[in-house]
């Protein structure tokens, strides 16, 4: 019988945010617009009567820019995906829409050797590109591995650590966006246009301009390497700055401990501020409260380096 072990925090890894257009991540500031999809399950169903799109052209090459202390990119133009300097396991887990307890038997080279990729729709498809959610396009990307990484992987339940965000019951300390706001002294895309919709994240800081739970709720996700449920009941949008300690050795902040709770301060060289659990309730007004519960997880039963273009 194959044994599947979860996978270790081996390196710093940036949080993905996902945008509707424009995505770019680097190892110090992040930024980004639109929502992207909840890490809680696998690639969304498509609807039946409509053909599924497929990318018509793909190139895969190795990045060769100098690994994380270069400028890594995750753009959705309205043709297809444009991917610079990012492992093939942050790839997949967008792709499948997990988070990364969720993604299981990866070898280690997925998170280690990085690629460019570049994935384009038929022309007469790119309307219909558009109209896809973010999570519908981003799945486009599981055959993509499959045909080219030889991917082939399987569903499992697995009985896992998960959180619930909740208002705490301090209530909640979070400024609601005022409606058509542009945020002119704020974060904008390079493109121009208003701010709306965009978050920037530094190690340890995470400011926001009118977001919603969904985004906040899957970076929280990516940063703690664990699912992340909003319970909340917000539907507005929301203006935000978050700080606290991140954990130095990993690069994320610290999950639950043995006992299934959160975790306190994580190990760092500057204890003097809070984890990300007690930075969320003193700050923002938000609480996470950790179960255990079933889950879908996806695990890779095979995957190799990628075929010539």
């Amino acid at each position: 019988m194959r044994q599947t072990q979860f996978r270790s925090h081996r390196l710093r890894r940036p949080a993905f945010l996902l945008a509707a257009g424009f995505l770019i991540l680097a190892p110090c500031a992040l930024s980004a617009q639109a929502a992207a999809p909840a890490a809680t399950a696998a690639p969304p169903a498509k609807d039946a009567s409509a053909a599924p799109l497929a990318f018509e052209v793909v190139s895969i090459k190795p990045d060769k820019s100098g690994g994380m202390t270069m400028t890594m990119r995750f753009m959705l133009p309205p043709d297809g995906i444009t991917v610079t300097n990012l492992p093939l396991f942050d790839l997949m887990r967008q792709a499948f829409g997990v988070s990364e307890d969720r993604l299981l038997g990866a070898p280690g080279w997925t998170d280690t050797e990085r690629f460019d990729i570049e994935a384009k729709v038929a022309p007469e498809d790119a309307p219909k590109l558009k109209d896809l959610k973010t999570a519908e396009r981003l799945a486009m990307l599981v055959p993509v591995f499959e045909d080219r990484f030889g991917l082939k992987f399987h569903h499992e339940t697995r009985n896992l650590t998960q959180y619930v965000l909740v208002i705490a019951k301090g209530g909640l300390k979070m400024k609601e966006a005022a409606p058509g706001e542009t945020y002119p002294n704020g974060m904008h895309p390079p493109s121009g246009g208003s701010g709306a919709g965009m978050m920037r994240m530094q190690p340890g800081e995470l400011s926001a301009q009118a977001v919603s739970m969904q985004i906040l709720v899957r970076q929280l996700s990516f940063n703690l390497g664990s699912t992340v449920v909003d319970q909340t009941g917000l539907t507005g949008k929301y203006d935000f700055d978050l700080k606290w300690t991140p954990e130095v050795s990993s690069g994320i902040t610290a999950g639950p401990s043995e006992s299934g709770q959160p975790g306190g301060n994580p190990p760092s060289s500057d204890n003097t501020g809070p984890s990300l659990f007690t930075a969320l309730e003193e700050q923002l007004g938000l609480k996470l409260e950790a179960k255990k519960a079933p889950a879908d997880v996806i695990v890779i039963d095979h995957i190799e380096q990628p075929s010539p273009n």
